[in-house]
Parts: C-alpha cells; structure tokens; sequence
C-alpha cells in the first residue's frame, strides 16, 4: 500500500470515528436529560396554556427548577378555547393551567361548580382595542360593529376600554364588572357586538374594531403595539386585582409541594425578565422576586 493510500485510509478512519463520538455524545445528552427526572424519583407536571404565547416564559420557568435540581419537568399543553382548558385540569386531564385571571376563573367556578383555586400569581396582560380597517379611534364612525368578549367577567373589563377610549360613557366606569346596561351613552354611535374572546381576531376583517387580550393577538402573529387603544397598565393599581392573571390547581392540589416549587420557580428575577421580554412591556408582571 502506498503513503497516499495509507494516509487517505487513516483519514477515513478518523472521521468515522469523530461520527461515532459525536452520535455517543449526543446520545448521552439526551438521555441523562431524561434519566435526571426518572433517577431522583421526579414528575412531568401538565400544565395547559392558551396556545403558544407564553411558551419563552415556562422555559425560564424550567430553566429555574432545572438550576435547582428540581427533578420537575414542566409539559405545556396548548388549548385554544377557556372553557376547555379548565374543563380538563378539573377532569384530571391536566395538573396545572396558566391562562386565566381572578375574574374569569371566579365566573367558571361558579358556572361549572369547579373546585379550583388559584395557587400564584403571574402578570396583568391588557385588553386593547384593534382594527384593521382603522389607524386612529377618531376614525370609527356612527354605525360601525365593535366587537367584545361576551364571557361575563370580561365583557365589564371591554367596556371599560371603550369607556377609556371615549366611545362609550358608563354610568360608573369604577363598577366592578359593569354591563352593556351600565352604558349612559353612546356618543359615537358604535354597534357593540358580543363574541366568544379568543374568536373575535379572526373577526376582524368583518368589524370596524375589536376588544382582545394580548396573548390571544399574540397568538394570532399580531403586533401588541398595532392595537388603536391600549389600555394604561399599573399593576399596583386595586382596580387591575381581578384581572391577575394566575397560575390554577385543584383545590385538593392546592398544597401540593411540587406545584409550589413551580410557583417558586414562576417568581424570580428570571422569569420577570422573560415576561418583559416576551411581551416587550405590553404584560407587566406583578409577583415580588
């Protein structure tokens, strides 16, 4: 065999196997990633969430029980209505949901007879109006359909925003949930329209505007910052309490330790700084760190 055929050989020989060590690295990897959890006697908890827009905040979330050797896997399950998220944490589908505020969680236990409780608290995200017909709420004209969440605990909240807004006057804009029978009057002439929340961003094309959640816009690959209204956020404010967004077990869960150290891990430094990142101010977290 020739020097050239030696050393073209030798270095085959060395690239198969750099393949092969780097196939046992990776291999390794992943697999005492996995063994971490099994080996120290951990648990995969099944959290569901509204589609995907906190999914960069339950990383920080994971990142922090991962730094402490929690042995806690957190499994995001997306939903896209609600109701069906707490329908399946209250049936055992799930262990934790993350999703909705004081409000809405209060109005579904008393809807549905659930036995949930809220167990941490998360961050204050905003209803804001928005359009894609117009640039300026000036612009809305006499007539025009204005649609809002018909859920109960968010239809007072939709009407605040219009309130603030200057196309609608409540009667008492501090009500605590008012109603479409709370409105004084209608300077604007708007066609208020009741729909199901995470429904009324698709509606758009058919609306002059439209009162949504930020996640929901998120959600929906839209701008925070293209909303035509946006309501001012101050988390210290009393006013913005039943509008918390938390972090929800069922009640004989609410102790549960390893839920609480997911709770911990939720309120760090950390995790507020993915928040604020995520959203890029639009949601202001309101946990202490």
């Amino acid at each position: 065999m020739t020097v050239a055929k030696k050393r073209e050989k030798a270095r085959r020989n060395l690239i198969v196997a750099l393949i092969v060590l780097a196939i046992v690295v990776v291999g390794g990897v992943g697999y005492s990633a996995y063994r971490s959890v099994d080996d120290q006697g951990g648990t995969v908890v099944k959290v569901g969430v509204y589609g995907n827009s906190d999914d960069a905040i339950w990383n920080a979330v994971q990142k922090e029980l991962d730094g402490e050797k929690s042995g806690i896997a957190i499994e995001l399950k997306p939903f896209q209505d609600g109701e069906t998220i707490n329908r399946a944490l209250a049936s055992g589908e799930l262990d934790l949901n993350a999703f909705q505020h004081y409000a809405y969680l209060d109005q579904e236990n008393k809807d549905n007879g659930y036995g949930l409780v809220s167990i941490g608290e998360t961050y204050v995200s905003p209803l804001n109006l928005y359009s894609q017909r117009y640039k300026k709420v000036s612009e809305i004209r006499p007539g025009d359909k204005v649609a809002i969440p018909n859920d109960a605990s968010n239809i007072g909240r939709a009407l605040k925003v219009l309130d603030a807004a200057g196309l609608i006057r409540l009667k008492d804009s501090t009500k605590a949930n008012p109603t479409i029978d709370d409105i004084a009057s209608n300077p604007s002439g708007i066609d208020i329209k009741l729909n199901e929340g995470t429904a009324i961003v698709r509606l758009l094309p058919d609306y002059a505007a439209g009162v949504i959640t930020t996640n929901v816009v998120i959600n929906a690959g839209l701008k925070v910052s293209s909303a035509i209204y946006q309501s001012p956020v101050k988390s210290s404010n009393k006013a913005f309490k039943p509008y918390v967004n938390v972090i929800v077990a069922r009640h004989d869960e609410k102790n549960n330790a390893t839920y609480r150290k997911i709770v911990d891990a939720y309120h760090t430094k950390s995790v507020a700084a993915a928040i604020n990142k995520n959203y890029k101010g639009a949601v202001v977290p309101v946990f202490k760190y």
